[in-house]
């Protein structure tokens, strides 16, 4: 879930967020002049279709287009596969999860339409909505569910998101392959009844449903994370408001409205088309331009250059970024060395030069995930891990054996070749060279190819963003477990898994809190085993006249499922009929 877009490799030490900015303005002002060659430009897939208003198509009937500015394309869209940036783009407007939080942390249901629990919380059984549709107008049922689980469950599926199925009975058995598919705890004694029986009491267990392994995939069509089925408008069927009616690689996709969606009354937008570019500043040029009618995470700025315009909207997006270390690579296996690269580098200088979206972060947790037992932002109820001090990175390192940085071996730092990577990686550089006497190499890699190397361990450090996938620590806080798909470290911390483990039955919020607190020191104040670096704001730009556009609580992501454009209505709403 990688945040982020193509940028130029390599940048300039001395580009402050000042001057970037007047290079995009600059840039800007030359697409004001030359305006009307680029004014209405459309997506590929929807040119000729109908004439053009901004970025919004004006479709025969009457019907209604936006197009969104995306990052460019990775991952796929079988929710039991391999997931990053462009299914979760997919998942927000064409699958509907059994439930989710509203804003005010109320349940909504969506594809469920109620659910009971057993005394000890270990039996959770919902009830689908017997009018739930797939987009062919075929009825969604629980071996729907059980396809995504079952499938994902099998390594080959390449699912990092197996590890949040092992609250359930024997799934962690039969992702390592200890026990037979059969015994999984998962049931569907009729078509719109699903079970999970649980290992034990997992508090956090409703924020899973809305992770891309508990979402259903057509049992008729969704065999295999490989046979393309999933890109595929004839097969690729989908449960909530919009499916899938195109997909061009590297180009663009498009979501069409579903007919067959039983809250369909509630939709007004016909189509989405999701546009996908190599880097920000081709994102805010596409917006300046009226080919877009949204842009997200876009670069620090974007906040200047819109200042105190209705276009800009800055979400507090509750993702860290941060460095992995390689623990199997020297000097990397001394936990002395990783404490003196976590010392050594000024969090408050690397944010003032990467840009006013950032936050210095001393966590693996987001700053701007809250508790909600107390509303309260998570970090700030605990201590700070540790405390930046560049003499005490310098005697560490001493201790280590490379006084003043002698000896030590060649490092490589690889990161996604974007713009606010990039700078980040530069900043570090000097203050690791300065602070400490140490050479890091950079190596700058497209987007995908960074991602496929964390996984492989292909690295001595490597960058790593995460966007929460629900609103409480677990979601962070799982990556660093010994059996975490996401732990790409290779940390092996029996300590920290069981305090973890703790945390996961501990019904009592405030001990629970503790628990937590005590596993992110272990991790990020004692054994130091990532580089936070910071936690960022979500920059977006958005027409205006565009309403209905809701932030998704758990990660502040936008959501366009219920959009529409202010003063239009559907044709067929024109006797009164329209909300």
């Amino acid at each position: 879930m990688m945040k982020g877009n193509y940028g130029e490799p390599e940048c300039r030490q001395n580009k402050t967020p000042a001057r970037r900015g007047r290079t995009v303005l600059t840039a800007l002002c030359v697409l004001g002049l030359c305006g009307s060659l680029l004014f209405g430009c459309t997506s590929a897939g929807a040119a000729g279709a109908g004439r053009t208003r901004g970025g919004t198509q004006e479709l025969p009937g009457g019907m209604k287009e936006i197009t969104v500015a995306v990052h460019s394309e990775t991952g796929g869209l079988d929710p039991a596969g391999s997931i990053a940036l462009t299914y979760l783009t997919y998942a927000a407007d064409a699958l509907d999860e059994l439930l989710t939080f509203d804003e005010e942390g109320e349940i909504e249901y969506r594809a469920a339409e109620s659910y009971e629990v057993n005394a000890d919380d270990t039996v959770w059984t919902f009830h689908l909505r017997e009018d739930a549709r797939w987009s062919d107008g075929s009825p969604v049922t629980a071996e729907d569910y059980l396809n995504t689980i079952r499938r994902a469950l099998d390594p080959a599926s390449g699912s990092g998101y197996a590890v949040y199925l092992f609250p359930i009975r024997n799934a962690e058995r039969i992702y390592n392959g200890e026990a037979d598919l059969d015994s999984l705890g998962v049931q569907a004694p009729d078509d719109d009844t699903l079970v999970f029986i649980l290992e034990e009491s997992c508090v956090y267990f409703l924020d899973l449903l809305r992770l891309p392994v508990y979402m259903p995939s057509s049992a008729k069509y969704a065999d295999s994370a490989d046979s393309g089925w999933d890109r595929d408008p004839q097969r690729s069927l989908s449960n909530g408001p919009f499916c899938l009616a195109e997909y061009v690689p590297d180009q663009y996709f498009v979501l069409e409205r579903n007919e067959y969606y039983w809250n369909a009354d509630a939709v007004s937008l016909d189509r989405i088309t999701y546009r996908f570019y190599d880097d920000t500043q081709s994102m805010a040029y596409a917006y300046e331009a009226g080919e877009v009618d949204a842009a997200s995470s876009l670069p620090s700025t974007i906040m200047e250059l819109y200042e105190g315009r209705e276009d800009l909207i800055v979400t507090e997006q509750i993702a860290s970024r941060y460095i992995y270390f390689n623990l199997d690579v020297e000097p990397f296996d001394d936990v002395r060395v990783r404490e003196a690269f976590n010392l050594a580098i000024d969090r408050e200088d690397l944010c003032r030069i990467v840009g006013e979206d950032t936050v210095p972060s001393y966590h693996l947790v987001s700053a701007f995930l809250k508790d909600k037992s107390t509303g309260e932002y998570f970090v700030d109820e605990g201590i700070q891990p540790f405390e930046e001090n560049v003499e005490r990175a310098r005697e560490l390192l001493a201790e280590a054996g490379y006084p003043d940085g002698e000896g030590f071996p060649e490092v490589t730092y690889r990161y996604p070749s974007l713009e606010a990577d990039a700078d980040t990686a530069e900043v570090i550089q000097e203050q690791l060279k300065q602070n400490l006497g140490i050479e890091l190499r950079l190596e700058a890699q497209e987007l995908q190819a960074n991602y496929s190397a964390r996984h492989a361990g292909d690295f001595d450090l490597c960058r790593m963003n995460w966007t929460a996938d629900f609103a409480d620590p677990y979601t962070y806080l799982s990556l660093l477990l010994s059996d975490s798909t996401y732990n790409c470290s290779g940390i092996k911390d029996p300590e920290y898994d069981a305090l973890v483990e703790q945390s996961d039955s501990e019904t009592d919020p405030a001990r629970r809190s503790v628990l937590l607190h005590e596993a992110e020191q272990r991790a990020t104040g004692d054994a130091f085993y990532i580089i936070p670096l910071y936690s960022t704001r979500g920059v977006n730009l958005v027409r205006p006249d565009l309403s209905g556009i809701r932030q998704i609580p758990a990660s502040g992501a936008l959501e366009y499922r219920y959009a529409d454009r202010k003063g239009e209505a559907r044709e067929s709403e024109e006797e009164g009929e329209g909300r």
